[in-house]
């Protein structure tokens, strides 16, 4: 079925040649959802073709309205404001969609071979567990690369871990200080809370050396770079770099306890990878590429060895790219691991899903990669988004006083858990189904809660609100799709053919929110923002509850209305389902 922008928008150039002729530019024609407070469905905004007409933008306007009311058939009436057209679609139209909706089995995916996006997402650290702060950055990562390939582009999930370093040698060295050889077999701690655990010691014993050292007259710029675990971490650092067969297992070791917890946060998040990248095999590239940067010219090398992009003809400072005794910042690996992607895959679009404090940081990436000669770099974008906090206030990781994202999804299961069974739905249930249900609607709430807010802005996480069942919440939305499930289920087999009825205000409100979804997708994908998807479910849901509360669907007025409404309800949970799997999240059969 044609979408009826393309059926106007075709009206509209044949109005510019029947009324004044001439040929209307696609560019001028702009078509938009009529705002609340007007009447209609879709606007036209008549100022770009007022020099078409040469007449006043209300005389314009007229003369398509009537044009178009004439000519088009699934336009029933329009009325003008100002230098704006709004137009009513007939309801016959929205009829005629829904009929052709049951022959449609992925109503708004666009499958297909489009260009190729790289999204990398998590990019953690091997020196701690994942937290709050990660949540954000693996639900929005995940959730952007189904939006985007349900937009039709070709997808790649990657991750790059952060395994190499100094923060990492700071782990290290406390567990060798103060671990006792304790693993995770011993204690029983999952293992990347156990080496979490020393990244934190490690904070805990530097502070007493910095103060120590300043009671004895240093200052504390000096009592930081002189302290012993500092020196010590640096030099861990140096013979890693340095390929030091003993400090090489010992980071091998602990960083495969980290890898093993990793792993079951992501399947408990419900979140994968296609590859992942260890900074630790793209950060050679990296140098390399800087290396030759300074024999063409294009980087400096100071006297103490090391070397600086000079940004200052983009109005910004000199950047390191390599430390005085050689080793590696971010920066370098960031430049190799782009080369290395890009040598893979060609790909058209490099999209980094990283909190907004590294904004910085990307904006010198591209400009120091444009500025080595790879072209490319204009490919890469920087999907900034804001911090998450909790009442509690800020998160600081080598404090111990982040949220673990383990401790977070735990304690959301166990809270449906108790909203659950306080409601009692759940009584006939097994206990495996019970406990698949609560994991489905606490980390929905969770996911939902994070995915409904704007990327860009911060954000508070408040587990009591998240999961309340009544508002714009994720159990809100599952607990929609369950009741329409059940009268599915209580109406059995109907027919597929949607019955020729008068549609009601309210059915033709859900069929025209029903419509809107490939919208809605493209929208997301286009400005990388699983909000757009989330806020729209609520709308759907919360527009579905109210026609389910004014309209019996099972003891309609007549045959014929109930069969419409089963349909109907049937396409509203169907893209509800849809929806929230583009955001990564389950919805229950039954509640």
């Amino acid at each position: 079925m044609q979408r009826i922008a393309d059926i106007i928008t075709k009206e509209i150039k044949a109005a510019g040649n029947k009324l004044w002729e001439v040929e209307i530019d696609n560019k001028q024609i702009q078509i938009q959802k009529t705002r609340k407070e007007f009447s209609g469905d879709l606007t036209i905004v008549v100022f770009p073709l007022v020099r078409y007409a040469k007449s006043s933008p209300e005389d314009t306007a007229s003369a398509l309205g009537n044009f178009i009311k004439e000519h088009c058939v699934e336009i029933h009436d329009y009325n003008v404001i100002k230098g704006f057209l709004n137009l009513e679609i007939s309801k016959e139209y929205w009829l005629d969609f829904l009929s052709g909706l049951n022959d449609i089995a992925d109503y708004g995916v666009t499958r297909g071979n489009g260009p190729l996006d790289m999204v990398e997402y998590s990019s953690p650290n091997t020196n701690k567990p994942l937290h709050l702060g990660h949540i954000r950055n693996n639900l929005l990562g995940f959730s952007i690369s189904q939006i985007l390939e349900a937009a039709g582009k070709t997808v790649k999930k990657v991750n790059l871990v952060n395994d190499r370093g100094i923060h990492i040698c700071k782990s290290m060295i406390a567990w060798q200080k103060f671990g006792n050889n304790e693993t995770p077999e011993s204690t029983g701690i999952k293992g990347d809370h156990l080496v979490g655990k020393y990244y934190v010691k490690f904070d805990q014993e530097y502070k007493k050396e910095i103060a120590a050292l300043q009671e004895k007259g240093e200052e504390k710029k000096l009592a930081e770079n002189n302290a012993s675990l500092m020196i010590e971490a640096r030099e861990m650092l140096r013979k890693w770099e340095a390929g030091d067969k003993e400090v090489r297992s010992l980071w091998k070791t602990m960083n495969s306890w980290v890898y093993t917890g990793f792993d079951e946060t992501y399947e408990q998040m419900g979140v994968s990878f296609d590859k992942i990248y260890y900074e630790s095999e793209t950060y050679k590239l990296g140098k390399e590429i800087v290396l030759k940067g300074v024999d063409d010219g294009i980087l400096i090398k100071e006297d103490d060895g090391s070397i600086w992009a000079d940004l200052t003809q983009n109005k910004l400072d000199k950047k390191l790219l390599l430390r005085s005794d050689g080793t590696s910042v971010y920066m370098t690996q960031d430049v190799g691991t782009a080369h290395q992607r890009f040598a893979e895959s060609g790909f058209d679009k490099l999209i980094y899903v990283v909190g907004n404090e590294q904004n910085y940081h990307f904006q010198v990436l591209k400009i120091v990669l444009k500025n080595l000669g790879f072209n490319w770099s204009d490919k890469l974008h920087h999907l900034s988004y804001g911090m998450v906090e909790l009442p509690e206030g800020k998160m600081k990781s080598r404090e111990g006083t982040v949220v673990d994202a383990d401790d977070l999804m735990d304690e959301m299961i166990e809270t449906a858990k108790s909203m659950s069974d306080e409601l009692g739905k759940l009584g006939n249930y097994s206990e495996e189904e019970k406990n698949n249900i609560y994991r489905q609607v606490g980390l929905g709430a969770l996911k939902y809660f994070i995915l409904k807010v704007d990327p860009k802005k911060n954000m508070m996480f408040d587990p009591k609100e998240s999961i309340d069942f009544n508002g714009n919440t994720g159990p809100f939305i599952q607990y929609t799709y369950a009741r329409i499930q059940s009268v599915l289920t209580k109406a059995g087999d109907v027919s597929s053919i949607v019955p020729e009825i008068e549609m009601n205000e309210k059915e033709v409100e859900l069929a025209k929110l029903v419509y809107e979804f490939p919208d809605i997708v493209s929208d997301a994908a286009e400005s990388y923002n699983p909000a757009i998807i989330a806020n729209y479910l609520y709308e759907l849901t919360k527009e579905f509850n109210q026609f389910y509360h004014d309209f019996s669907i099972l003891n309609a007025e007549t045959e014929t209305s109930k069969l419409f409404r089963i349909q109907l309800a049937g396409n509203v949970g169907k893209i509800i389902f849809k929806g929230m799997s583009l955001l990564g999240i389950e919805v229950p059969e039954r509640m």
